[in-house]
């Protein structure tokens, strides 16, 4: 089972974002947000992630993986939707059930290179 543990900050957590998942942490910018099933399991794909990397190793992915979508896009935005982590929290936030028949390193399924 995945250690949680639910915050709130509306300073933490970025403009334009209801949540950030720093392991073994999940902020949201309000209390409201904890009802949100979808956004909550979006985050709990990315600690799973953050575990399964050994949590510092999957920081320094997600930025080197950051800069190369930036420089192939050269949009912020589109850099980060296309980021391999972000793909397999987006393409399965919805699958509340996910964390249950994930595979370990799932998130290499989502690497190859298109835009969302």
């Amino acid at each position: 089972m995945l250690l949680i543990v639910i915050l709130f900050s509306k300073y933490l957590v970025p403009k334009g974002y209801s949540g950030l998942a720093i392991y073994p942490f999940v902020f949201l910018k309000s209390k409201a947000l904890k009802k949100d099933g979808v956004l909550i399991n979006h985050e709990k794909i990315h600690l799973r992630q953050q575990v399964e990397m050994l949590v510092l190793p999957f920081y320094i992915i997600y930025i080197l993986e950051f800069l190369f979508r930036y420089i192939q896009y050269r949009q912020v935005y589109l850099a980060y939707k296309n980021i391999s982590f972000e793909r397999e929290a987006y393409a399965n936030e919805s699958n509340l059930n996910y964390l249950k028949t994930r595979s370990f390193w799932q998130f290499l399924k989502y690497i190859r290179s298109y835009d969302f």
